[in-house]
């Protein structure tokens, strides 16, 4: 084994189709969308080179509604940030505790996420649906009809009837990640702060959480980066609308490409959307260190 670490050619030789492949899917498509965001092109005739214009036209024109597209994905960045992950983690508490049924409550929060989200769009499709939508059906039957509404047609109502169904689809996904990591934990400490006197309330502030710090991270950067480039629920479910509701910049994108053919303005959207997450995944890491870093 020593012998092959200190073999460079060895190691090439290992690391060369994962760096291939990385280039090829990662890299490749990055540069490219960056070097099309300085071009004016439709993407059939030859393409006009007009340096930062797209840029500036994102920044500083409200014709194509990116600033609302943004303040959209910031908006469900937030709300996964102070919904979902405390939801997450207040059932991976619970669930950490050893409860009965147990295995069966884990598998049941995460089939969402072995779900198609093409089916979970149009499963929640049906759930909204103003004539025979389970949602409306439930509030005439509690005699609150005025309740009801066109849950993904009007605009006050559109951006949340899309966030909703991100959480059920993704509670479990960070549930299962903070439920491992409790799991995970040295069953000594727990047992030695409840000879203490700890109760479960301190037990779960002032030893399992701090304990979770590096998963609540991982965490965290996943709903963050997820939350800004959430797309194929979203044009499932509105496809942006009504009126630029629930646009976001990955929906915008889209239909900057192929909608309008403007290829430029829309790979300019795409390096925004890539620049935000890392900036944000850097951010968090630095953020919240651990004692392993």
């Amino acid at each position: 084994m020593k012998k092959v670490r200190n073999n460079k050619l060895a190691i090439a030789v290992f690391i060369m189709p994962a760096a291939i492949l990385f280039f090829m899917i990662i890299i490749l498509p990055i540069v490219m969308s960056s070097y099309y965001s300085f071009l004016d092109w439709n993407g059939i005739t030859d393409g006009e080179f007009i340096g930062f214009a797209n840029y500036v036209e994102l920044f500083t024109g409200d014709s194509i509604g990116f600033g609302q597209s943004a303040g959209n994905a910031f908006l469900f960045a937030g709300l996964s940030v102070f919904i979902q992950l405390p939801l997450a983690l207040l059932l991976a508490l619970i669930l950490g505790r050893g409860i009965k049924g147990e295995r069966f409550f884990v598998s049941v929060f995460f089939i969402p996420v072995l779900l198609s989200t093409t089916v979970i769009g149009q499963l929640w499709l049906k759930i909204y649906n103003p004539q025979y939508g389970i949602v409306n059906t439930f509030l005439r039957a509690v005699g609150l009809e005025s309740w009801c509404h066109t849950w993904l047609g009007e605009q006050n109502f559109a951006l949340m009837a899309c966030f909703i169904p991100m959480l059920w689809q993704y509670v479990g996904y960070h549930m299962l990640l903070m439920y491992a990591g409790v799991k995970s934990q040295p069953p000594d400490i727990r047992e030695a702060a409840k000879i203490d006197g700890a109760t479960e309330g301190q037990l779960a502030r002032y030893v399992t959480i701090p304990m979770l710090k590096p998963v609540l991270r991982m965490c965290l950067i996943f709903a963050v980066t997820g939350s800004l480039k959430a797309f194929d629920l979203i044009y499932v479910l509105t496809r942006g609308g009504p009126s630029h509701a629930s646009e976001v910049p990955s929906t915008l994108m889209v239909d900057m490409i192929f909608g309008r053919n403007r290829y430029g303005i829309g790979s300019s959207i795409a390096v925004f959307i890539i620049f935000l997450c890392f900036f944000f995944a850097i951010l968090i890491r630095r953020f919240f260190r651990t004692e392993v870093d």
